[in-house]
């Protein structure tokens, strides 16, 4: 049990401040653009907006912001001379109302100062204004032909601990900015989105004699029992048809995984396994399931046919690969190995292979690095870090070798899903 804890209940304690960003990417690659607020002196969101702009502009790949924050007139093309020498110049308004929170851009030429992209946006809700900017960004990357960064606009989805056997499950923005508790009260962890639209999550809540599996819907605030086991009970992964979820439970005392038939109510085991097979998800086109398994004596990561058929090892380094995530064919797993730079102990780093064991491919080096979830396009991969600087969220262009890091809110984070 407690082998499984380790695997399951790992948690971080991680301090709030403002977003702080890693970039390592080729700079002659990316357009240099220079923000400009126009929002005018009594604008309170305007410097906040500043900054997520420059975040959500060097997080797609292809600009190279400037952290210097300038404000100046919004309506017209004009802007200092001195930035002629940039790609692009961005203004941008942004202002509260009766109606909600108003953005209004305009992104300029740096050259001739002609106007290549033009948009005004609208939310009903001020806690929400970040996502007025993340959109305006996606559409104007959108606009200069530059490939998708559509997963900005996302929730990340994650679970907190707020006192003794007291959890919450919140929705975020990518850069938590944006921060909603969406379920209060007793112990609710594990969550993770029910559909691809983000409508729904499954969660376990431990309130009863037995963990105990629900879905929510977010749009009417249904709430839904699914089933309940012994010992634990874990949804995993969903199918992309939201008709399958993959479940680990322990009916018998150790935990093994299952598929679940939503329509029939009927679950099926997949693992027989004496010992522990726990973090069950699909890959390969959903004909086989890649998961955590302490077949050899500590924990790695293994693949079957979902049809059937004996366990394959996968990984081949490390003596704890302790957690995973699957987009199709593409698997990133966090690996426990020595660091000498992170107090002499040992280290968590996160690698990028295939489910055929092509290649492997190291995403972090240093510190500790764990729960790495891909995006919904495959592209991207969300993490938790803990380092000498603090604790962040972090993300990692697979294409665009683009890092960042957001230090996170003073809570000891459970598990997240994106």
């Amino acid at each position: 049990m407690r082998f499984i804890l380790s695997i399951i209940f790992l948690t971080f304690s991680l301090w709030a401040v403002d977003a702080t960003l890693k970039i390592e990417k080729d700079v002659d690659q990316r357009s240099r653009i220079a923000v400009i607020d126009g929002s005018g002196f009594e604008a309170p969101l305007g410097r906040k907006s500043f900054e997520i702009f420059v975040a959500d502009l060097r997080i797609t790949g292809h600009f190279l912001p400037e952290k210097e924050y300038r404000e100046g007139e919004f309506g017209s093309n004009g802007f200092d001379p001195a930035l002629r020498a940039r790609d692009y110049v961005l203004k941008y308004r942004i202002e509260e109302g009766e109606k909600g929170v108003t953005l209004r851009v305009r992104l300029l030429k740096g050259g001739d100062s002609s106007l290549a992209f033009e948009k005004k946006y609208t939310i009903a809700s001020r806690s929400r204004y970040p996502f007025l900017i993340h959109r305006a960004v996606t559409d104007l990357n959108a606009r200069l032909g530059f490939a998708s960064v559509e997963w900005i606009n996302r929730y990340v989805l994650f679970a907190r601990y707020t006192g003794k056997k007291e959890s919450e499950v919140v929705l975020a923005d990518y850069t938590f900015n944006y921060i909603k508790p969406i379920i209060k009260g007793g112990l609710n962890l594990f969550p993770v989105w029910g559909d691809s639209k983000q409508r729904s999550i499954y969660y376990t809540a431990y309130s009863g004699k037995l963990p105990t599996l629900y879905r929510l819907d977010l749009y009417n605030g249904q709430r839904t029992r699914i089933l309940d086991s012994q010992g634990m009970l874990v949804c995993s992964d969903v199918s992309r048809d939201g008709q399958r979820l993959l479940l680990t439970m322990a009916p018998e005392g150790q935990p093994d995984i299952f598929e679940y038939d939503v329509a029939s109510g009927q679950a099926r085991r997949l693992t027989t396994f004496s010992g522990i097979d726990v973090g069950g998800k699909y890959a390969d086109n959903e004909q086989n399931l890649v998961f955590v398994s302490n077949r050899l004596g500590y924990a790695n990561i293994f693949k079957k046919p979902l049809a059937g058929g004996p366990a394959i090892q996968m990984v081949f380094h490390g003596r704890n690969n302790d957690s995973v995530d699957v987009y199709n064919d593409k698997v990133v797993y966090s690996s426990r190995e020595n660091d000498n730079s992170f107090g002499g102990g040992k280290a968590f780093n996160l690698y990028l292979t295939s489910t055929e064991g092509e290649y492997v491919r190291p995403l972090t080096s240093g510190g500790i690095n764990q729960f790495p979830r891909f995006s919904n396009d495959g592209n991207t991969v969300l993490y938790i870090k803990r380092s000498y600087e603090g604790n962040s969220i972090g993300y990692i262009g697979l294409t665009t070798n683009q890092s960042m890091l957001f230090p996170l809110g003073n809570h000891r984070i459970q598990s997240i899903d994106w």
